[in-house]
């Protein structure tokens, strides 16, 4: 199943203005997560959300914080309520350094989706990189072809290709791994 997510929609409603498009202060930012999760509440499979920041004019740290990080760390923890995966779309330079920065310190990654393609941006280990650029460029593989086609070892890639499970980035279907973005996710 595929979401769709305008944050300056959900922004509106949060606040009750319409023309509101910053996302601003901690509790601004808390709301907007809180009125995302309770639409992915209603999933009851593996969802592909894409959080659309478009219509944004701005958002701070806090936000960025609350909205991005936040729900990261919340899907993609051991206990996560679903099977949730996220695609940003709509990102621009402004939004990226408070993105970055809240990425950086919780040491989390996010797919990004711009005009040339999906790309990954935030704390990667550079074997989990190759490995998400293979599956996206190549679309499903296996661990083992994977790890073939970047020339690293079979045990170390499953185990880069797990951690990007766990994280989100990428999908597992039985053998193989889809990137988060790629044609077939």
């Amino acid at each position: 199943m595929m979401n769709h997510i305008d944050l300056s929609s959900v922004l509106r409603q949060t606040v009750a203005c319409d023309l509101y498009s910053n996302l601003v202060t901690r509790p601004t930012g808390a709301a907007v997560r809180t009125q995302i999760e309770r639409l992915l509440d209603d999933a009851r499979e593996r969802t592909l959300t894409v959080i659309d920041f478009s219509q944004v004019s701005m958002i701070d740290f806090s936000c960025a914080d609350e909205v991005v990080a936040k729900l990261l760390m919340r899907y993609s923890a051991d206990d996560s309520p679903q099977d949730a995966y996220f695609l940003f779309r709509g990102v621009n330079d402004d939004h990226r350094d408070a993105i970055e920065s809240v990425l950086q310190r919780h040491g989390l990654a996010m797919a990004l989706e711009q005009d040339d393609g999906v790309s990954l941006i935030g704390v990667l280990s550079d074997l989990e990189r190759r490995a998400w650029n293979t599956a996206y460029e190549r679309g499903p593989m296996s661990a083992v072809d994977i790890a073939m086609a970047i020339g690293a070892g079979s045990d170390e890639t499953r185990d880069a290709l797990d951690e990007l499970v766990r994280r989100r980035l990428v999908m597992r279907i039985e053998d193989q791994y889809i990137a988060i973005g790629s044609a077939r996710a």
